[in-house]
């Protein structure tokens, strides 16, 4: 037995659009011997994956179940319609979700968004089962679909592109991990995507200062120079009397 088996690891779970690749880079960098699993999990089907213990984190898609994860929100996605690329809304930079109303606008079974009650426009007749047919069909004519940006580019082709949509719900990505195994390995990957540098122990116990320790003794005496000064109103330091710089006149004998 080699023991490779119970090789320390992390297992981080995604979501289609999230790009973990800079946070993998720095994991690696800090962490040489810990091995960074990555595996892209369905946005529906991420709490399951983490609560399943089939991952220690998750980069996933606000809302989660706040009773059994935790999570800690990252950004929030610009939304945006996919259209062809001769599609009339192409004359504008960003359109709202009136100037929509006309459209039948495609809602996939998968869709992120989140609406209260369904997108804009006018519906199609079936819902398309994943945002990749239904993109599908945007390139056939047979509608326009709203998604976040990362999702647009994700799924980029060249005969369609995009505009933002300024008034639809918008995306929130998170890490998310259970919240019975805040790990250090979870804390490590928190640090990593807050941005702290590699020297921080926030969520860690500083390691001790050695026992008996002390200020140089130059240090400690620029402190009483600076205090002397301090307390003469910082100027200059006095002469003696008889140098040549002394107050006043000699006394006469």
């Amino acid at each position: 037995m080699t023991g490779s088996e119970d090789r320390p690891s992390f297992r981080l779970a995604y979501v289609p659009g999230v790009t973990p690749d800079k946070w993998a880079r720095i994991w690696n960098e800090r962490l040489p011997d810990v091995p960074l699993s990555l595996t892209q999990v369905p946005a529906a089907g991420a709490d399951g994956v983490l609560l399943d213990g089939d991952a220690d984190a998750g980069l996933v898609r606000l809302p989660v179940d706040r009773s059994r994860l935790s999570a800690i929100p990252l950004y929030t996605e610009t939304t945006v319609v996919v259209i062809p690329k001769d599609h009339l809304v192409t004359a504008a930079d960003e359109v709202t979700a009136e100037d929509l109303a006309d459209e039948i606008v495609l809602h996939p079974l998968d869709d992120v968004l989140g609406w209260e009650e369904r997108p804009p426009g006018r519906p199609a007749l079936e819902r398309p089962a994943t945002t990749a047919d239904a993109v599908e069909l945007v390139a056939a004519g047979i509608g326009v679909l709203l998604m976040p940006l990362s999702l647009a580019r994700l799924h980029h082709r060249k005969d369609l592109t995009y505009r933002t949509v300024t008034d639809a719900p918008q995306s929130g990505v998170a890490l998310s991990w259970p919240e019975d195994a805040h790990t250090d390995r979870v804390e490590d990957f928190i640090g990593i995507v807050r941005g702290r540098t590699v020297n921080s122990t926030r969520g860690r116990q500083p390691d001790p200062a050695p026992a008996g320790r002390k200020p140089s003794a130059g240090k400690q005496q620029t402190g009483k120079q600076q205090t002397g000064g301090a307390r003469r109103g910082g100027g200059a330091p006095r002469k003696k009397s008889g140098s040549g710089g002394g107050r006043g006149k000699p006394r006469r004998r």
